[in-house]
């Protein structure tokens, strides 16, 4: 059961690229039953309402990422708000796994962090290096963030 600590990890970077996408994919899975948070303090995340708010949000953000005004994922309150998304997806990854849920949510923000910072970096420098326009990019980036959170979330 080792491998959850990857999953949680993973679903951090997924935060970092996009903050709300993470506990967007993990509402669905609870939702949906691949995660098994019903026992739990945290079986509101597989409600209607969680699925329907999160979701909402993820796709609002999807669409502000390719605004110019939007701030940088790697300034303080961007980052710390990926931080706790990444955190809460990482600790509903171990509770479903019953495996101890302060260390999904410390390698969730841990791997938010990794992702916010590669995810800027990267996207910054294919779009220097290869002209390439920053929507272009950006989009890439979403295909990216919901392919690995489904991935993730449905393990």
């Amino acid at each position: 059961m080792v491998y959850v600590f990857a999953l949680a990890a993973g679903i951090g970077v997924v935060a970092g690229l996009r903050s709300l996408l993470a506990p967007a994919a993990v509402a669905w899975a609870a939702y949906l039953g691949w995660l098994h948070l019903h026992d739990t303090s945290l079986a509101f995340m597989g409600s209607k309402a969680a699925v329907a708010i999160f979701s909402l949000l993820a796709l609002g953000e999807l669409i502000a990422d390719k605004l110019p005004r939007i701030p940088k994922r790697t300034a303080i309150m961007p980052l710390l708000a990926r931080m706790v998304t990444g955190g809460l997806g990482g600790i509903c990854l171990c509770a479903s796994a019953n495996q101890p849920s302060w260390v999904g949510g410390a390698l969730g923000a841990v791997g938010a962090i990794s992702g916010a910072f590669a995810g800027y970096e990267l996207r910054r420098r294919i779009v220097n290096r290869f002209n390439v326009p920053d929507f272009v990019v950006a989009l890439l980036e979403d295909v990216i963030a919901i392919g690995l959170a489904t991935f993730l979330v449905s393990r």
